[in-house]
């Protein structure tokens, strides 16, 4: 039989709701004054920096974006995040399959090396990214954006990590029907890999949306802009005079919406796919 819950439980459970309400707080706050700033004035947003709610209730920072190349930038985001995802769903999977699966010389060597890759701060390698980039002909242009983000090391480690939890037998059973290892691959063991896949996706589409460096580097043309680099001119070119606090946090809400809307979609397929790693 469940006891029922004494008077000193209650207080500790009440507690706990409440120091878990202020710490949700403290997190959702900034987002709240962002939302609430992309319809102030300036001057409301000046004066009062802190508070959500707009005196005046205003579009024109909405307005203003809209007259600059904001959807040109969105457009560039969107083919770059969307191309460098499929890229690294196929060439990650594949990549982290032949470490698991595929007996070679050098493979072992070959898993440390991709560790290593993991282990390099990305602004190390933004000077050689620039020079090779510049060498085979490719600056300022789209390939230059996508290629050197179409395979990513920690994306192969996942994938590799994941493919090792699934029984050999099941591969087995598939070369035995006739498959050979890509057949085997494409159509036995990547079905069965939807959360390691979907967990790509999110962490795939998020880094290539919000990256910066990278574009920085392999780009100078403002019709390449992403969201990142334009958004970064905001506040270092002419409209980056004077506080202009809702233009700039209006871009910023604009950027997060579709980050918010993959993970939002795909949130119970990233869970469940991260407690069964953890089980296996």
């Amino acid at each position: 039989m469940k006891a029922k819950p004494t008077g000193r439980s209650r207080v500790a459970r009440a507690l706990g709701y409440l120091a878990l309400g202020a710490t949700a707080l403290i997190y959702i706050y900034p987002f709240l004054i962002q939302l609430g700033s992309a319809f102030k004035t300036n001057a409301d947003a000046t004066e009062n920096p802190l508070n959500p709610i707009p005196e005046t209730w205003t579009v024109a920072a909405l307005r203003e974006l809209a007259e600059q190349d904001f959807p040109q930038w969105a457009t560039n985001s969107v083919v770059v995040a969307v191309t460098v995802t499929l890229g690294r769903l196929f060439f990650d999977s594949l990549a982290g399959y032949a470490l698991a699966r595929l007996r070679f010389r050098g493979r072992s060597a070959m898993f440390g090396a991709v560790i290593a890759v993991i282990a390099v701060p990305g602004v190390v390698l933004l000077i050689p990214k620039f020079l090779v980039l510049n060498q085979l002909g490719m600056y300022d242009s789209y390939t230059a954006m996508i290629l050197p983000l179409i395979v990513d090391a920690a994306g192969v480690f996942i994938m590799k990590q994941f493919f090792e939890t699934i029984p050999v037998s099941v591969e087995e059973a598939a070369r035995i029907d006739g498959a050979g290892p890509f057949r085997t691959f494409w159509s036995v063991v990547l079905p069965m890999s939807k959360p390691a896949l979907i967990t790509l996706t999110i962490l795939s589409f998020q880094g290539s949306w919000n990256e910066l460096t990278h574009f920085i580097v392999s780009r100078q043309s403002p019709e390449l802009n992403t969201l990142t680099t334009g958004v970064a001119s905001l506040v270092s070119g002419q409209l980056g005079q004077g506080n202009q606090f809702p233009l700039k946090l209006t871009a910023a809400l604009l950027m997060t919406i579709p980050i918010a809307v993959v993970y939002f979609i795909f949130q119970r397929y990233f869970v469940r796919g991260t407690y069964e790693g953890t089980d296996k």
